[in-house]
């Protein structure tokens, strides 16, 4: 469970949020939708304890697993190395991975369909197998929380569909809590219970997704047009946005 009760944060001597609310029961899924600096970075990072808030009292229950949206190591580590670090902190200071946690990593690694990778160089994988290694080596951690920062960024459709049905059997089947960012409200519509959507540091809208996840909120939040679109025979639907003029003939 997360909760957060007048929360603010400066990063650089900047206020990035103020009096953020929130809270977020277990087992539930939280979308964060955003421009680009209005803060979704930061909110994580204070959620994994990354940085500290200025005010405010935060409280999060359980082990977190973090996921960030772009990670390089210095070394020649391989993809089962990488995601042997999240088992850390079940081994002890000076404790050495052993055959079970080899068979904990190597089950979320071919659940993500990535086991192939397994002795290949980190560093040489590209951006999209990266972030799945990244991902395999939080729910390695046994966590409680996993918080993923635009974990489908780097990701094709074949594999975004992948995490996010990974995301939904996590939260279902095993009552995991998860908080992840995004530039795409869809990603929201299929797997989120709740959104959080961040217009400034002091300017939200949270609450369940299908109270608070519309055309109208999205249009303010993006300061763009943004109009719902249901698809024929199923209960589905998206969101996109009405670019403006490209294209369009005007009266000289």
């Amino acid at each position: 469970m997360i909760e957060a009760r007048d929360l603010t944060v400066e990063r650089g001597g900047r206020t990035i949020l103020e009096g953020y609310n929130l809270r977020l029961d277990k087992g539930r899924t939280l979308a964060i939708l955003g421009a680009n600096g209005v803060g979704k970075t930061t909110l994580i990072s204070v959620l994994t304890g990354l940085i500290q808030p200025r005010s405010g009292r935060l409280m999060v229950h359980g082990q977190v697993g973090f996921v960030p949206q772009l990670f390089e190591v210095s070394f020649a580590y391989s993809a089962l190395d990488i995601a042997l670090m999240g088992r850390a902190r079940h081994l002890g200071l000076f404790g050495a991975p052993g055959r079970r946690d080899y068979e904990i990593v190597r089950h979320f690694l071919s659940m993500l369909g990535i086991e192939a990778l397994e002795t290949q160089a980190f560093n040489a994988l590209s951006g999209g197998q990266r972030q799945l290694v990244m991902i395999a080596q939080a729910l390695a951690s046994e966590c409680d929380l996993l918080v993923l920062d635009e974990p489908c960024a780097a990701l094709d459709y074949k594999n975004q569909d992948k995490v996010l049905e990974l995301l939904h059997r996590l939260q279902v089947e095993r009552g995991m809590t998860i908080v992840f960012s995004t530039h795409m409200p869809q990603h929201a519509v299929e797997i989120a219970t709740d959104v959080l959507l961040m217009t400034s540091g002091s300017r939200y809208v949270c609450g369940p997704t299908e109270q608070a996840l519309d055309a109208n909120n999205l249009s303010e939040l993006y300061d763009l047009p943004i109009a719902r679109a249901d698809f024929s025979g199923t209960k589905k639907h998206t969101y996109a946005p009405l670019f403006r003029h490209r294209g369009e003939k005007t009266d000289a």
